[in-house]
């Protein structure tokens, strides 16, 4: 319904038998026509008067929006009242005409004005004939607000049917998948630990201890120690929003059960979604996924050692390569030991400052340290690094690479390689005083500006030694010294 409220409504909520004044003469005294103009126009947001045959002789509207918003409305005098309407609301018009010849009280009619721009301009009509001469007047009141309050709440309820359909939709579609998973799926009440459904796959795996009746308390379906330890799951689930899978077994049976369980509200109901999963007999663990069973490969065989450790640098796991690197037999010589006990120089700074970052940044790249062999080899080595979250808690990941080729050998001043770049210098603190690394620098810094006046000078020496001011035979001295050119005697440069 996009129109506004018939008629009928109106005339319920409008119309009431009309009584006449008791002495009119007596209270309204002898007024003239401008003072029952003034009356009508008042009265009423459109006010019509018309003769005998239905011709509008004058008009009086409340406001100047109204007038604008109507169609022709400065042109209706002189016009038929039915023509100012729009089709369907002419029939009314007869009507009201008709009924303002007779004595009956007089009805409330909706019709619609064709409008200057826009939908139809809805006015409700009362009309009544004064005078001797014919003369009917008609009452208009403008509906237009209270049409539109009315479309909006259509819109409102036109709305909320979507979105309950909407609803419905994903509740079919809940329930389809719920009863259709090959997946053992029981929902539990958070507060009373109490099954509130379950789907057939889990009644077909809990067998003869299946849920017989809403309201079982779930923990009764696993045996003693299973039950407990599935409360604790559920437990640490409520508190902290998730917790590491449990590994359990069903009350009467030997097969043992995978148990997850996530947390989530229906209106102002805390429900479990637990998930349970058979363990295939023998398996150790539940079977990953072949991706990433491949992945696990991946990282036990990487030339570069990869080890796992807990919040306080404790290994808990180690890929071979970080086994070789630490000079140690078995992985299981490396677990609960501090990793510091391999990794870092001497002092325990290099990975106090890798947890320190790994804290607060959730990662660490190319950290430049040394990796300390279980017989005293000591190897160069770039760390990166990463903070991951398990069970609730954080634990750090290291990747750590073997270096030691790429770098120059530090050694005496005196019978050193010199660094490539002032990069290559950098990668010297912490291995070097700081004495050392300025004259190393120095000497960085000296080699490229010779190398770069001889590429400026096409490899004219004696321009080369002229553009840096030095004389040719201590340019020629530094070209020694650096070893840079196929050197001829010095007589000859």
């Amino acid at each position: 319904m996009n129109g506004p409220p018939g008629e009928g409504f109106w005339q319920r909520r409008i119309r009431s038998p009309v009584k006449a004044f008791r002495a009119p003469k007596r209270s309204l005294g002898n007024l003239d026509a401008e003072a029952a103009a003034t009356l009508i126009a008042a009265s009423s947001d459109i006010a019509l008067i018309l003769d005998e045959d239905g011709i509008i002789r004058d008009v009086a509207f409340h406001s100047e929006d109204l007038a604008r918003d109507i169609e022709d409305a400065g042109q209706w005098v002189g016009k038929p009242w039915i023509d100012t309407v729009t089709i369907e609301s002419r029939p009314k018009v007869e009507a009201l005409l008709k009924e303002s010849t007779s004595r009956a009280d007089p009805k409330w009619r909706h019709l619609n004005h064709p409008a200057a721009d826009g939908p139809d301009v809805p006015v409700l009509y009362s009309a009544v004939r004064v005078g001797e001469e014919g003369r009917v007047v008609a009452f208009g009141r403008d509906l237009r607000a209270i049409s539109a309050l009315q479309q909006r709440l259509m819109d409102a309820q036109q709305s909320m049917e979507r979105d309950y359909s909407r609803l419905r939709h994903v509740e079919t579609r809940y329930r389809l998948l719920f009863e259709m998973s090959s997946e053992a799926v029981v929902i539990v009440d958070a507060a009373s630990l109490r099954v509130v459904e379950a789907n057939p796959a889990s009644r077909t795996m809990f067998g003869a201890a299946a849920p017989s009746a809403p309201n079982q308390q779930f923990a009764d379906l696993f045996d003693g120690d299973g039950a407990q330890a599935v409360l604790n799951l559920l437990a640490a689930v409520r508190s902290g929003g998730r917790a590491d899978d449990v590994r359990t077994r069903l009350a009467g049976s030997e097969a043992d059960m995978v148990v997850s369980a996530s947390l989530f509200r229906q209106e102002s109901t805390v429900l479990f979604l637990v998930r349970l999963a058979p363990v295939g007999a023998g398996a150790a663990e539940p079977v990953l996924p072949q991706t990433k069973s491949k992945l696990l490969k991946v990282v036990e065989n990487a030339p570069d050692g990869l080890v796992v450790t807990d919040s306080d640098g404790a290994v808990i796991t180690a890929n071979a390569a970080f086994i070789d690197m630490a000079q140690i037999a078995t992985e299981e010589q490396a677990r609960g030991q501090s990793l510091e006990r391999w990794l870092g120089r001497p002092g325990g700074v290099d990975l106090a400052v890798l947890m320190s970052n790994l804290r607060q940044r959730g990662s660490v790249r190319l950290f430049a340290t040394t990796m300390q062999g279980q017989y005293g080899t000591s190897t160069d080595v770039e760390v990166s690094a990463v903070s991951v979250m398990n069970g609730g808690k954080p634990c750090f990941g290291f990747a750590i690479r073997n270096v030691g080729s790429r770098l120059a050998a530090v050694e005496q001043r005196s019978g050193r390689a010199l660094p490539r770049s002032i990069e290559h210098v950098t990668e010297l603190i912490g291995r070097v005083a700081l004495k050392d690394l300025v004259r190393e620098a120095t000497d960085v810094i000296e080699r490229l500006c010779i190398e770069a006046a001889l590429e400026l000078t096409g490899d004219n020496r004696a321009s080369a030694a002229e553009m840096l001011g030095l004389s040719r035979q201590s340019f020629y001295v530094k070209l020694r010294r650096y070893g840079l050119g196929d050197l001829a005697p010095e007589g000859s440069g």
